[in-house]
């Protein structure tokens, strides 16, 4: 397992379980991380809460991958600054230079690559 251990992963759908948001945190549950689902709708997935924002969750996330839309992205990074979140994974086809680079100036670490290759689960 990587450095951060506790992930949110951003854009997880309610609805749909391929969509890669759900993907994502259905298998690095399944993979034994400690990982929160955000949506901005809130609700429940896989018996585990969803939160509206990463404000609500109950601990502060060492890393954020994303799975958004890039029109999202400058939204969700200002939640990562005001979380205090360390690390960012823009996954494919969530990427937004002006959001990497604000990350960036706030001292976040970010990454464009798909976190699941990368770290093995995929």
């Amino acid at each position: 397992m990587p450095a951060c251990r506790v992930y949110a992963v951003l854009g997880v759908s309610l609805t749909d379980p391929s969509k890669y948001g759900t993907r994502i945190f259905k298998d690095l549950l399944a993979a034994g991380y400690r990982v929160y689902a955000v949506n901005p709708k809130g609700g429940e997935l896989l018996g585990n809460p969803v939160y509206k924002t990463l404000a609500e969750l109950p601990a502060t996330p060492d890393g954020v991958i994303m799975v958004l839309p890039p029109a999202a992205l400058d939204g969700a990074v200002a939640q990562c600054i005001a979380a205090g979140v360390k690390e960012i994974w823009f996954q494919p086809g969530a990427r937004d230079e002006r959001a990497r680079q604000k990350a960036q100036t706030a001292g976040i670490k970010t990454v464009e690559s798909c976190f699941m290759a990368e770290n093995g689960i995929w």
